[in-house]
């Protein structure tokens, strides 16, 4: 996809957008949103933070490799930029899109005493 020559995009330029896409439209491509709309709005809300530094513009650009906080209705998910994506795409194309962070954090994602904690003591003892 580049422009002819004088065209109004160059080679670099086009090159340039292949490494980094809008916020909005990444969170809608990696379903975390249901509509683009929703992932402006989130993001203008300031409920999004790329690389722990909050961001309110829809058009910030991510990267491969950044982090990214979204703070959605009823949980906070902590994700890593993995890849990008020209449409939105099945379920299992959006997951590929990015690795979940929060599922391999430190002890607080894991139950320490297991679910013999869970389990309430018999009468008999």
């Amino acid at each position: 996809m580049i422009a002819k020559s004088g065209g109004r995009f160059s080679e670099k330029v086009m090159r340039q957008q292949d490494d980094r896409q809008r916020i909005d439209k990444w969170l809608w491509h990696a379903r975390m949103v249901r509509t683009r709309a929703d992932a402006a709005a989130l993001t203008q809300a300031g409920h999004v933070r790329v690389n722990a530094k909050r961001t309110k513009a829809a058009g910030h650009p991510v990267r491969i490799g950044d982090v990214l906080t979204v703070s959605l209705d009823r949980s906070v998910r902590v994700v890593q930029v993995v890849a990008f994506s020209d449409r939105r795409g099945a379920a299992l194309t959006a997951r590929a899109l990015y690795r979940d962070l929060a599922a391999s954090s430190g002890p607080e994602a894991r139950d320490p005493a297991g679910d013999s904690a869970r389990v309430p003591p018999s009468r008999g003892e």
